[in-house]
């Protein structure tokens, strides 16, 4: 029995209408979408009211077909406290910073009832976080972590409706699960196969939760003084993300940041015993190739037992020849396509009419206070974390302190995550007296 029956998905963004079609496809579930209320997501439910609870994705690429499709919706909830009936897993496609609050505003005696949780892109202990809360809640539920969301999907028209458009589908997942073997990990798998993708099954959710790119990278590419007053400053010269100083913040000392705070969390699984992550060949083999001629296999397999200046050599070689897609076609004047032109989002006012900061690097700033506290947690030394932190706070109180005359929403309050990490750490701390029994 490999469950997947009655499917609750928490969320109302695209990846949610995704996965509701892929589960309805695949599984044949019965499937029900529940968010929060939020002008954004009542634009949502207004949209499935309209249709019928008729949800569409589309494929921007014919490669990806596998993906597209539609179905109707079982039961949508409006609010997560009006959850009700029995489901046997829920799916939590909200943000990684989110899963307690969403948890929290559901009746205990459903979530009781439910038998697997998956958590479709967490962070580094998401997994330990989720599992504690429901493991003192008396739900005794498997606890699934994914290494990051299958794809990229976005709103067709640009704002919440029933409709969306999956861009780009990953190559390679990983997984997780606080149960070992799993029946339901053998499902997801098959799943995940039958879209093309590759799934790698990990010894425990913590190895699942490290083969996430963005742990190593936007925190150096978005917590830096140039990032930082690209998103926060009121310039109108636009900057991108990936591109060289001056068009972008790739420096050699970015790239000696990056390679530092890679080491750091590197030391941080090393306490877990956790297998390590070769960070280059974790870019090119698992996220963007680039070809033999500008990093070759050898200087890629062997980049963990380089030295530290050979390493930041590699990681600049690798941004540069990113710079444009070396697999595209170029066009009669030799041009290939702009790969790194990734344009840096600036601060905004939300439908809430609140300040509010982009995706990245507010998502970011959770997923790099988690590591460091658990880094502290375990006595692990991250001066490289604690640097990003700091110029991402200094902006933040700076920023407040500049906009003080108008509503501000809650990223820009400096945060301890001081709750989370208590549940986070208490695992650990489990995990640690086992492992010396």
């Amino acid at each position: 029995m490999t469950d997947f029956n009655r499917v609750l998905i928490m969320g109302t963004g695209p990846a949610s209408v995704q996965l509701a079609v892929l589960f309805k496809k695949q599984r044949e579930s019965y499937i029900g979408i529940a968010g929060r209320q939020s002008v954004r997501s009542d634009d949502f439910f207004a949209s499935l009211k309209q249709n019928d609870q008729h949800i569409r994705v589309s494929v921007q690429n014919e490669k990806h077909r596998n993906v597209e499709g539609q179905c109707t919706v079982d039961r949508v909830f409006t609010a997560y406290s009006q959850i009700e009936g029995e489901w046997d897993t829920l799916i939590l496609s909200v943000t990684t910073d989110a899963y307690i609050e969403v948890l929290s505003q559901i009746d205990p005696v459903v979530l009781k009832k439910v038998r697997c949780m998956v958590l479709v892109s967490p962070t580094f202990g998401s997994n330990r976080l989720v599992h504690h809360f429901v493991s003192e809640l008396g739900c005794g539920a498997e606890v699934i972590s994914f290494s990051t969301y299958c794809g990229d999907t976005r709103w067709m028209d640009g704002h919440p409706s029933n409709h969306v458009v999956t861009t780009g589908v990953k190559k390679k997942l990983y997984i997780g699960s606080t149960q070992n073997p799993s029946e339901r990990i053998n499902g997801l798998c098959k799943m995940i196969e039958q879209l093309g993708m590759e799934l790698e099954v990990m010894d425990s959710p913590f190895e699942a939760e490290t083969r996430n790119i963005s742990l190593y990278v936007h925190p150096p590419l978005f917590m830096n003084d140039f990032s930082l007053n690209a998103i926060f400053g009121g310039s109108d010269i636009q900057t991108y993300v990936y591109k060289i100083y001056p068009e972008g913040p790739v420096t050699q000392y970015l790239i000696r940041d990056m390679l530092r705070g890679w080491k750091e969390i590197m030391g941080i699984i090393d306490r877990l015993n956790i297998r390590p992550l070769n960070l280059l060949q974790f870019m090119t083999d698992d996220n963007y190739p680039v070809r033999l001629q500008s990093l070759s296999r050898h200087d890629i397999e062997e980049f963990i037992y380089l030295q530290d200046i050979h390493q930041e050599y590699l990681l600049y070689i690798r941004y540069t020849s990113l710079l444009i897609d070396p697999f595209s076609k170029p066009d009669e004047q030799g041009k290939y396509f702009d790969f790194s032109a990734v344009p840096f989002r600036k601060m905004f006012v939300n439908r809430e009419g609140q300040l509010e900061i982009p995706r990245m690097p507010k998502e970011d700033y959770y997923r790099i206070k988690i590591i460091q506290g658990i880094a502290r947690h375990l006595g692990v030394s991250c001066p490289t974390i604690d640097k990003f932190i700091a110029a991402y706070e200094n902006k933040l109180v700076q920023v407040a302190q500049e906009q003080r005359d108008l509503p501000l929403s809650g990223a820009f309050r400096v945060q301890t995550f001081a709750e989370d990490l208590n549940m986070i750490c208490e695992g650990l701390e489990i995990n640690h007296q086992e492992d010396m029994l």
